[in-house]
């Protein structure tokens, strides 16, 4: 089951209830949507909840989840269901609403699983240098130079989640790993790496 972004979610609703968006537009600019306000303000709840667990274990946020976000969630589909049957198809509202409620099991899917976040804001930062620079990165030379490219940026946001430099975990991968036995191969993994001792760089 996926677990779909909650930030997205949120957008759509934010946008119909920045007050602040809609007096720098004037007097056309449509009226601040009350359910747009009130859907913020639940969501921002969980986000609350989420800041809170951040760095507990995987099992940990997930009895988290569903002792305090669990409520809020059922909550939150109820009245966006009754929210939403008193309202036009043309309402701007209805598409935020149709967009969550149409897709409501994968938003939920994080209750079940500690290791899901509740956004995928920290990925698509990671993806943003790919982005910034597509057009170098257009053309891999072929389809395997491709595979290469990306299985490079997996090991490369893989050292950075964890706290590590990359050019240094690489560098002293690729010097280690031909003389390393293959048994214990999980040792040079970002997440069991350590860095090695200044004695023994000089050794």
């Amino acid at each position: 089951m996926p677990a779909l972004c909650w930030s997205h979610a949120r957008r759509g609703f934010f946008e119909l209830a920045d007050i602040a968006a809609s007096a720098r537009r004037g007097r056309g600019a449509a009226p601040v949507s009350p359910i747009a306000l009130e859907a913020v303000a639940r969501i921002d709840l969980l986000f609350a909840i989420e800041r809170e667990i951040n760095g507990l274990s995987a099992d940990a946020r997930r009895q988290v989840r569903w002792e305090r976000s669990r409520p809020l969630v059922e909550d939150l589909r109820v009245w966006l269901g009754e929210q939403r049957v008193g309202l036009s198809r043309s309402a701007t509202v209805a598409k935020p609403i149709d967009y969550m409620l149409r897709r409501w099991d994968s938003f939920a899917s994080f209750l079940d699983d500690g290791r899901a976040c509740l956004s995928n804001n920290a990925a698509e930062r990671a993806l943003g240098g790919f982005a910034l620079g597509r057009k170098a990165w257009l053309f891999a030379g072929s389809s395997r130079g491709a595979e290469r490219t990306a299985a490079m940026a997996t090991l490369i946001q893989t050292a950075k989640l964890n706290d590590v430099d990359p050019q240094v975990w690489l560098a002293d991968v690729l010097a280690r790993i031909a003389e390393h036995p293959i048994h214990r191969l999980d040792e040079l993994l970002p997440w069991n790496w350590r860095a090695p001792s200044t004695a023994t760089i000089a050794a």
